[in-house]
């Protein structure tokens, strides 16, 4: 070894004092598990500062923006202190240097040897050989945007997709890949290679350790897609590693993490995971439970479209003109909204916002909402057929614009629902892939439906939290009384009667003035409007005191804890004012829940 033979000769020029042993830090290849030396060969530079000016300039005059705008202080952070760039590698794959030497050790460069002979008048009777080594893999990757392309050759592709639009990248390659391909297109093709680089975070495991096959902790996509049992995923997370006395551990990590293996979820619900998860920040915390819930998304999406054609089949253009019902008009500005909020967003690399306006929409406004108010319309299809064509009409209008909306974030299943809705819709494409992206002007946008709709769920909420809290099955009709009812809430509670007997299983709605009595009743607020159901009849009076009284406690209990705590003068000199804040504001709460149920039982002396 070069160790001894060093000593030996130290030995002999008289040179060595002494030798001993000590503990030394030598590296060692992962596969061979032999001692690393280092080795000192001639290497290829290229002058990177000089390909480096250009390349800054390109981002300081915006001519390629940086999203979100921060990473532009990574790029400049290390282009304005670049260095001269080696750019061989003694490898056995990659791009050989295009490089020649003959015997006497003349260097050559040039495309080819052909070329390098041509150029250098050098005769076929001078041997040449090719230098070994093989360009960096980032110069390589450097030439990517335009080499793909027929470079040097002017293509019809060059000319139509160089330069491209954007660059999706990690933050962790922004100097590695990015700099380099601007550096290299503005050398070579006079032109920056894409005009925004939009920088997303990288995808940890759900601990926030970025993954790799050496900690054990990769998913693979097709996993979470399609599914797979436990044995399977031990044995893919621990075959063929190039450090197998890991395996044990990962194994073990394996099984506790996923006991069941992982269910397959599949791929629009992964595909809409990913963009409720690229906000602007650093990492992704990769989390299954996300996952679970878009592919509930996914099933509530099929299910709206399974009521939406088992309602309108058949439906044919409409031939006359009628006004939209209320619900109508309403869901067709949330639309508008949802779809103006989902472009904005888009426009701005939000994905995340624009995933989670689509999410509301569709989960809280249109299945949750329009749907229901549907129903009173389309049950009294026989005594009004023309209203109930229009609101066939805007079940398929907006479900057909919602699923161009989703498109994008979920492929497979638009695609699926949409061939069934197309012809409902009047589209006769062969794919949703070749339809135009939904556009909305100003005026699609309704705020007095959206007014109206907005109390008229307040109304129902009321009333569904009466049956809540008293445990009034959903189906039991109910007479209600209302109180602090202004003109306008009485001209709202007789427009939409229809929308309240068949939401809020109304019987009966009663206005009272402030000089009527009031009997013992359940009752909820939607601002200064209070709902009120009689308790006669309808609550098992004996079980409502109980529970009151059980909830009096607990709010009596927290309340003295409150007031403990805020009459603690060492409390209140010591803890931040923000608590302090908090602490108050719980004891004012508490306070008004102590009252109203105080209020609640005395109604409740009037019954036996």
């Amino acid at each position: 070894m070069a160790r001894e033979k060093i000593i030996a000769d130290l030995d002999a020029m008289g040179l060595l004092e002494k030798t001993e042993d000590h503990r030394l830090k030598v590296p060692r290849g992962d596969r061979s598990g032999v001692v690393v030396e280092p080795w000192l060969t001639p290497q290829w530079y290229v002058d990177a500062k000089k390909l480096a000016a250009p390349a800054i300039a390109a981002v300081e005059n915006e001519t390629i923006k940086f999203v979100p705008k921060q990473w532009e202080n990574t790029y400049f952070a290390w282009m304005r202190d670049i260095q001269d760039w080696c750019i061989s590698r003694q490898l056995w794959w990659g791009h050989r240097i295009p490089a020649w030497y003959d015997d006497a050790g003349n260097v050559f460069v040039g495309p080819d040897e052909a070329s390098v002979r041509t150029a250098h008048q050098l005769s076929d009777n001078i041997a040449l050989t090719q230098d070994d080594d093989v360009l960096d893999t980032w110069f390589s990757s450097a030439l990517w945007t335009f080499s793909t392309l027929g470079w040097p050759n002017k293509t019809p592709e060059m000319a139509k997709f160089h330069p491209a639009s954007v660059l999706v990248t990690g933050f962790d390659i922004i100097f590695f890949w990015v700099a380099r391909m601007i550096m290299m297109s503005l050398h070579f093709c006079k032109e920056v290679p894409f005009h925004t680089v939009y920088v997303h975070g990288l995808v940890r495991d759900g601990e926030g350790q970025k993954m790799s096959k050496s900690k054990g902790n990769v998913i693979d996509p097709i996993d979470l897609i399609d599914g797979i049992d436990l044995e399977s995923l031990v044995e893919k997370r621990t075959g063929g590693m190039m450090q197998p006395q890991m395996a044990a551990r990962i194994a073990k990590q394996t099984r506790k993490h996923f006991p069941e293996g992982i269910p397959g979820y599949g791929t629009d619900a992964l595909r809409f995971t990913f963009y409720s998860l690229a906000s602007t920040g650093r990492d992704i915390k990769f989390d299954m439970h996300r996952m679970e819930g878009y592919r509930n998304f996914c099933n509530k999406l099929w299910n709206a479209a399974r009521y939406v054609l088992g309602n309108c089949e058949g439906l044919a253009p409409s031939s006359t003109h009628i006004a939209p019902s209320l619900a109508d008009r309403w869901i067709s500005s949330r639309l508008a909204t949802a779809a103006k909020d989902c472009e904005q967003a888009i426009n701005q690399y939000r994905f995340d916002l624009a995933s989670q306006a689509l999410y509301d929409f569709v989960w809280n406004e249109y299945c949750d909402w329009y749907l229901e108010l549907s129903k009173p319309i389309l049950w009294e299809a026989e005594s009004h057929p023309d209203q109930a064509t229009m609101t066939r009409h805007t079940l398929v209008r907006v479900l057909e614009n919602t699923l161009r909306l989703l498109h994008p974030m979920m492929p497979f299943i638009t695609e699926e629902i949409w061939q069934d809705i197309a012809p409902l819709a009047g589209k006769s494409a062969d794919t949703i892939m070749l339809q135009p992206w939904p556009s909305f002007e100003a005026h699609e946008s309704d705020a007095e439906a959206e007014l109206e709709v907005a109390w008229l769920q307040g109304v129902i909420v009321a009333v569904r939290t009466i049956r809540g809290e008293a445990q009034l099955g959903p189906g039991k009709s109910l007479d209600i009384l209302v109180r602090n009812a202004t003109q306008e809430d009485g001209r709202r509670f007789t427009s939409n009667t229809a929308y309240l007997r068949k939401l809020a299983r109304i019987e009966s709605i009663t206005m009272l003035s402030d000089d009527d009595d009031v009997p013992p009743s359940l009752s909820a607020l939607y601002g200064n409007l209070e709902i009120l159901v009689p308790m006669a009849g309808v609550v098992d009076v004996g079980a409502e005191r109980a529970r009151l009284e059980k909830e009096l406690q607990k709010q009596n209990g927290e309340l003295s804890r409150i007031q403990g705590k805020l009459s603690n003068a060492s409390f209140i000199d010591r803890a931040p004012e923000a608590v302090v804040s908090n602490e108050r504001q719980k004891q004012q709460a508490a306070e008004d829940a102590v009252q109203a149920i105080t209020s609640q039982l005395q109604r409740l002396e009037g019954l036996h």
